[in-house]
């Protein structure tokens, strides 16, 4: 890993228009390889952790926030934030509209969970503008997938998932109960069912014994996550099912490197496999001892492809 440490030396807030700003920094080397990280959740903002896995001499590396969460704003945890104008067609408009920003021509994109998701939709949008790829727990955020996290893991998770639906009042379709919930004008509302969802999002990864991740986010951070991640899921993200792996052809010369959890209770493996076999540009790790979260071994893959990509 490499340190973190060091401070980005320009950053701002980019206007993308709909009377958004998304937040963004730049660290490492100006005359780098460029690299922009796609954080994850949706909502959950970005950290600069992230610059670990990056080597500073090598990489000019460029993190931002997606609409509403982080820094960027308004915020979502604000209920007046009109979430209409926050879908994954506006999310990679803006990601395009900082490249222009920044002056750069194409770049590295590096991001996992609903980060892969994002970085699939751009880099299908924009294949020139990529020049590799790597993911670390592939989600193409098919209604299928969004189904067996919080619907069909849930055989696991028994007793946990009975609170999750009590939470929406045993809704039929959870997730758009929790959507709705996450608009009620009510701040305690608001907060009860950010808080039912977060236990159940750390129930999920409970095996991986890396805490509780989800239920640590507090205040304004948990309202926002939560209120993206019920409304990108509850669209479907406004993507047509499967299309993704549907339209990976478009992804043909961009290497890529995707990296997986077999213990993945979240994210089931099938996932980047399906991926990887419509894309024959990309290379599959399968890590048997990780979960969603990763560990050692996953991080290991990641360097390693960061620093064989920032060579080239």
């Amino acid at each position: 890993m490499y340190s973190d440490s060091t401070a980005p030396y320009d950053q701002g807030l980019l206007d993308v228009g709909d009377g958004n700003r998304i937040h963004w920094e730049v660290s490492g080397n100006p005359e780098g390889r460029a690299a922009l990280v796609v954080h994850g959740g949706p909502g959950s903002g970005s950290s600069p952790r992230s610059r670990r896995l990056f080597d500073p001499e090598a990489y000019r590396l460029v993190l931002f926030d997606q609409r509403g969460c982080g820094r960027s704003t308004p915020h979502a945890s604000d209920p007046a934030a009109d979430m209409g104008v926050n879908t994954t067609a506006h999310l990679v408009a803006d990601m395009e509209r900082l490249r222009e920003h920044l002056g750069i021509d194409r770049w590295l994109l590096y991001g996992g969970s609903w980060g892969s998701t994002l970085i699939l939709a751009y880099a299908e949008a924009y294949p020139e503008r990529v020049t590799e790829i790597v993911i670390a727990a592939v989600t193409t955020t098919r209604r299928s997938e969004t189904a067996w996290l919080y619907e069909g893991v849930g055989r696991f998770f028994p007793e946990a998932h009975e609170r999750f639906r009590a939470g929406a009042d045993g809704a039929a379709d959870l997730v758009g109960a929790y959507a709705a919930l996450m608009n009620h004008p009510d701040r305690a509302v608001r907060e009860k069912a950010a808080a039912d969802w977060c236990a159940w999002e750390d129930a999920v990864l409970s095996m991986e014994g890396q805490g509780t991740p989800y239920t640590d986010r507090v205040d304004d951070t948990r309202l926002g996550f939560v209120r993206i991640c019920s409304h990108y899921f509850a669209h479907g993200a406004w993507l047509e099912e499967g299309a993704l792996i549907r339209d990976a052809h478009r992804l043909a010369g961009i290497p890529g490197v995707l990296i997986h959890g077999r213990l993945d209770m979240g994210g089931p493996l099938d996932t980047a496999w399906e991926l990887s076999r419509a894309w024959p540009d990309a290379e599959l790790h399968v890590v048997e001892s990780a979960g969603h979260l990763g560990g050692k071994e996953t991080g290991e893959l990641i360097l390693a492809a960061l620093d064989r990509f920032g060579k080239g």
